[in-house]
């Protein structure tokens, strides 16, 4: 761990450094395969058929939703965040535990309607709400969500795994989620599930702080760098803002050169843009863009 300072603060650390440094020497446990550092905890034992996925986040009003929107899309969001990471692991979510940290003055109405959304995204991808809790806030409104999974084991994939040569995908198109794919988005389950049945992918996140911030951190969880040559940026969206606005909910992965062209051939929803956008190489120095996505400390 780094040295203490008392005189550092978050801002000057990064939401990167900040959890390299909370993360060193935590408690561990025999059956903790992957902690810190994946989309997904991932516990059992090595050899298990099936490993249990665990992950929580959470939504925080003036961070990730303005008050005034309609508190349904908050309750989907805060749900589908966490089953986008259960999607990353190749896994299946299961049941999940919601806390909400609400202000006495709010409006009864808008926590029906946030459970309104929490519901309807648990019941689309069949997710029990199984209890939870609800504390006194000052403001702003917080919502955390605690999420477990499922994933077989020969279908589990961690943003370690992959090679220099492997070519780099994503899912649909990147950048302008603040005008309104951020709290409606469609997290890539349906897409994770049948690309690990199929594909030996190799290394796979969600993207939500964006491809700026995120692939660096698959390229270094992998031991790689990256070259990237073509980024599909939503319509009306610049390159920069493809790369940096964040809450894309997207998948990121990488499979083997041989599997490339197989892969987009038979890639089956065609409502869906698949993109080969680079791959990893042995130089790890190499970066994508002086844009790096978002952090929250920044």
């Amino acid at each position: 761990m780094a040295k203490r300072n008392p005189s550092v603060t978050i801002s000057s650390l990064g939401e990167d450094r900040l959890v390299h440094r909370i993360t060193q020497r935590l408690p561990s446990h025999p059956s903790l395969i992957t902690g810190p550092g994946d989309d997904c905890a991932v516990v059992g034992k090595p050899r298990d058929r099936v490993w249990t996925l665990l992950k929580t986040d959470c939504v925080i009003e003036g961070i990730h939703f303005t008050a005034d929107v309609d508190f349904s899309r908050v309750g989907w969001k805060a749900l589908a965040r966490n089953i986008s990471d259960i999607a990353a692991m190749g896994g299946k979510p299961e049941h999940a535990l919601i806390t909400a940290a609400l202000p006495p003055e709010m409006l009864v109405a808008k926590v029906d309607a946030l459970y309104a959304g929490l519901k309807k995204c648990a019941r689309q991808f069949d997710v029990s709400i199984a209890g939870g809790e609800t504390s006194r806030s000052p403001g702003p409104v917080f919502i955390s969500v605690a999420l477990t999974g499922r994933v077989e084991r020969t279908r589990c994939v961690f943003r370690s795994g992959g090679k220099p040569g492997d070519v780099l995908f994503v899912t649909g198109t990147l950048g302008g989620s603040i005008q309104g794919k951020h709290l409606d988005f469609t997290p890539r389950l349906a897409e994770a599930r049948w690309l690990t049945e199929h594909f030996k992918v190799r290394a796979m996140m969600d993207l939500s702080d964006g491809l700026g911030a995120d692939l660096p951190r698959l390229a270094k969880a992998s031991g790689c760098g990256f070259e990237i040559a073509h980024i599909p940026a939503t319509a009306g969206c610049s390159p920069e803002q493809a790369l940096g606005d964040g809450e894309d909910f997207e998948l990121l992965f990488a499979v083997k050169e041989r599997d490339a062209a197989k892969l987009e051939r038979d890639w089956p929803f065609k409502k869906l843009a698949l993109t080969r956008i680079g791959s990893l190489t042995a130089n790890r120095r190499r970066s994508a863009s002086p844009i790096h996505g978002f952090d929250h400390f920044a």
